[in-house]
This record gives structure tokens, sequence and C-alpha cells, in this order.
């Protein structure tokens, strides 16, 4: 199986993760665009998770497994819910990378339209209400206090990620790096006053697991987070939030087009009240992460080009996501437009 040498990993497991028992089984776990997520069940039925990076096409300070580890741990006892951490290898030598192993957690995970249909009504809404809950209790969170000084910055988060993902996206191939290049500097020259917290940097439906009831049981694909303004979750939440009347999106609807969840609108006051922050800046940070969000499809295509991606089915989709890169960014740049300087 791509990315996993199964005697060896098996081999590890066993010596690494309490109550594990020989021999192993992998199923490589779909939906992750970035890193590899593998489903790990043992010879006593025990379901673990396996998280690694890409077989090749990693771009520098991407993909890092330490880093993920980092922040699940240190999110232990505290009101954002994650898989329970188990072990974490960095010999390279077991299986060509660093990786992690944490329990599984049984939830519906909603990246598509069809499996949200798969929760009623009530737990759509519900669904909504809880990811802000979980949200609003991350950002309540002091890094320091978590333990993780060595991941505080000490610039900006919308400074650091403008250059990273400047940087990143031109080690592509992209056709329209004019228009990624020109949205980067609107977005520079816009940068509002920015606190320290600590960010996910992929907060969305479809990379949470929830309960039939609708409440987040786990948050997962810590890859990106990091210190920074909170309020930059906030945008990237609403900026992936799809509603029944947006435009036809590339491949499949989101989930939130389903009767039942909660609007954009309603996303953000309810966050705004419950952790009683000011979010006049939502719009730049909306616009930020349709620019991110554009880069990073650019390295994703990128990777299934190269064939350094599981064959998961979702090559032909991130091919085609070229003309949605250009929407999201002329979205910002609208934006951008209306903002003051």
């Amino acid at each position: 199986m791509l990315g996993i040498d199964r005697e060896r990993v098996g081999r590890w497991l066993a010596a690494n993760v309490e109550g594990l028992v020989e021999p192993v089984e992998f199923a490589l776990v779909s939906g992750g665009r970035s890193n590899l997520t593998y489903r790990v069940t043992d010879a006593a039925g025990a379901a673990y998770a396996l998280r690694r990076p890409p077989m090749g096409g990693v771009l520098q300070t991407a993909h890092d497994m330490g880093r993920e580890w980092r922040f699940m741990t240190a999110m232990a006892g505290t009101g954002v819910p994650v898989a329970p951490p188990l072990a974490f290898c960095d010999d390279t030598d077991v299986a060509g990378a660093p990786f992690y192993v944490m329990g599984f957690v049984d939830g519906l995970v909603l990246a598509d339209a069809d499996t949200a249909a798969r929760l009623e009504p009530a737990a759509r809404a519900r669904a909504g209400e809880s990811l802000v809950e979980v949200l609003v209790a991350l950002h309540v969170l002091d890094p320091y206090e978590r333990g993780l000084d060595a991941m505080v910055r000490s610039t900006g988060y919308a400074e650091r990620q403008l250059r990273r993902w400047h940087r990143q996206i031109r080690q592509s191939d992209v056709a329209h790096l004019a228009l990624l290049d020109e949205v980067h500097d609107l977005l520079a020259s816009h940068v509002p006053a920015q606190r320290t917290g600590i960010v996910h940097g992929d907060y969305r439906p479809g990379n949470l697991a929830f309960g039939p009831d609708g409440t987040v049981r786990a948050v997962f694909d810590w890859e990106l987070a990091t210190s920074g303004e909170p309020l930059a979750d906030v945008g990237y939440l609403v900026a992936t939030w799809q509603e029944r009347d947006d435009p036809e999106p590339v491949g499949s609807p989101g989930p939130t087009v389903v009767p039942g969840f909660p609007s954009r609108t309603d996303l953000v006051e309810r966050y705004a009240r419950l952790s009683s922050r000011d979010v006049s800046d939502v719009p730049y940070w909306v616009a930020f992460a349709q620019w991110r969000s554009a880069c990073i499809s650019v390295g994703v295509r990128a990777r299934y080009a190269a064939g350094h991606m599981a064959d998961d089915g979702y090559r032909e989709e991130a091919q085609a996501r070229a003309d949605q890169e250009i929407r999201l960014t002329e979205a910002a740049r609208e934006a951008l437009r209306d903002l003051s300087p």
C-alpha cells in the first residue's frame, strides 16, 4: 500500500501502541487532500488512525507531522475534543517519513451533502451550533498555558501566511499566478490588527466528527495549526460554508447546502455572542481564506498530477479545480477592493 510497509510499520505499532495486537490491516481513508490517513485495525478488532505526509511534492514547512502531534496533545483536558493521541514516530526508516497514531473516533465526518443528509434536521442545526461552541473553546486557550511556547511566532499571522503561500505557489505550475499575486498584494495592504491565540487553520465540517445528535466528537487535521489571530478560523469557516443559493461548486456540493444548517450570518453572530469578540474584521479574513484556499488547491493539484498522492479517486476533480481557484481569488479581490486601506 502506498506510504505503508505493512510488516515494518506493523512491528513499530505493536512495540509502541499500548494494547495493539499484531497483525494489523491498513485501509486508506479518503477525503484528506494533503496528508495521508489510514484506518488501522489490529488482530483484536481495535481501530486506530495513522497519519503521514504524501509520498513526494512536499512543500517547505508543509505536512509537518510533529506540528499536528504537538497541537493535538495540547488539547488534552480542554473543551476542544480530539482523537486520543497514542504514539509519534520520527524515525523515517519505519515508513519513509514521520507519522503519528491516534485513537479512531466513531462519528460522522460531514464531507459532502450526501453524508450530511444522514443527520436529522434537528441534528444539522445542532452541528452548526456545536462547531461554533468548539471553535470558541479553542480560541479561549492560551498557547503558552497549553505548552505551545515553541509554536508561538513573534510576527503576525497574516504576514506569515501571506509570505508562506506566496512563496509556495511559485514552486508549482499555475497559469493564473498574476491574479494570485494581485490579491496577495491587496491582502498585504489591508492587514487588520491581530491578537495571539491558537488557530486551527482548516476548521470546517469535513475535518470534524459529529455524533448522531450533531455534537462535535473530535477535531481532526491540525497540520496548519499555529499561533495567530483567531478570527482567521472564523473567516475560513465562513468562506467554506456553502448555502443552497450559492453558485454551483466544482465537484460534489458541500454538506451545508442540506436544509437545516445555519447560515453564514448565523455562524458569525453566534461566534460573536459566545466569544464576546468584535467580528468586524471577518470580511478581511474571509477574503484571506479564499486566496489561501486557492493557493492550497494549486499545491494539491500539483501533487496529484505528479502521482504523490494515493489513488482515492480525487485526481480528476483536483485537475478540474483551476476554474474554482480563479473564482475564489476573484471573489477575494472584489471584497478587498471594498475595504478601506
